[in-house]
């Protein structure tokens, strides 16, 4: 028999496996588990309250999403992602949600468009005692509210596996370079402004990668 348990996110029963999933993937997209953290199965499992069986499932599912790696006579650690393999994968999320943003504009309600202005009112205000956890994570939650209204859900999918893959470098970026910040909320302003002035899909398109790529070349800058 399957037993389940209680999820702290959603307050569901999942069970010990997806639980344990839930749980790690958690601690490291909000930074607890940064780069190269050794994650170990005993350990978890008694936090948890688990054995290490529904640990190694929510492991091997990681592994699958890149999130960790396993290392010979070492064990699971969280994935260290190299600058190369950052801009890379940064081109690509500005390749898709561009694309994705894009799609969204002329399907944006206005109701979507405050909440979208609202957050991005909210992270101007916080640049004055700056949270780099915080505002990233205002930050995905604006640009969710942009290409969340795309029509193509594959499209929607490969923007939300691609913020994933960036989670734990996305944390720390906005740390290594605060200038960008206050540029970023500029540029929102002007992203809203063209969806809300009915600029054509090809635009919004065009600005939104832009506005992703100055976040990479800001990051590259600091790295050179």
């Amino acid at each position: 028999m399957v037993s389940y348990m209680i999820s702290a996110s959603s307050g569901r029963p999942v069970t010990k496996s997806q639980l344990a999933y839930e749980t790690i993937k958690a601690r490291i997209l909000d930074g607890s588990y940064g780069p190269g953290y050794r994650l170990v199965l005993d350990q978890i499992g008694r936090e948890l309250d688990v054995s290490a069986v529904p640990v190694r499932e929510a492991l091997r599912r990681l592994e699958a999403e890149e999130l960790i790696q396993f290392e010979r006579n070492v064990g699971a650690r969280v994935t260290a992602i190299d600058p190369v393999a950052y801009q890379h994968a940064m081109q690509t999320v500005a390749i898709v949600e561009g694309a994705a943003t894009g799609l969204a504009a002329p399907l944006l309600t206005p109701d979507a468009l405050a909440r979208a202005r609202a957050l991005n009112d909210r992270m101007r205000r916080s640049l004055a005692e700056f949270d780099p956890l915080a505002f990233t994570a205002l930050n995905a939650e604006f640009h969710e509210v942009l290409f969340g209204a795309c029509p193509n859900p594959n499209l929607v999918d490969l923007v939300q596996r691609c913020w994933t893959r960036l989670a734990a470098v996305r944390d720390s970026t906005f740390a290594s370079v605060p200038g960008r910040a206050p540029e970023s909320v500029e540029e929102h302003d002007r992203l809203l402004a063209l969806i809300e002035g009915g600029a054509g899909p090809d635009e919004v398109e065009r600005f939104a990668r832009e506005h992703r790529l100055a976040t990479l070349e800001a990051y590259l800058a600091r790295t050179r």
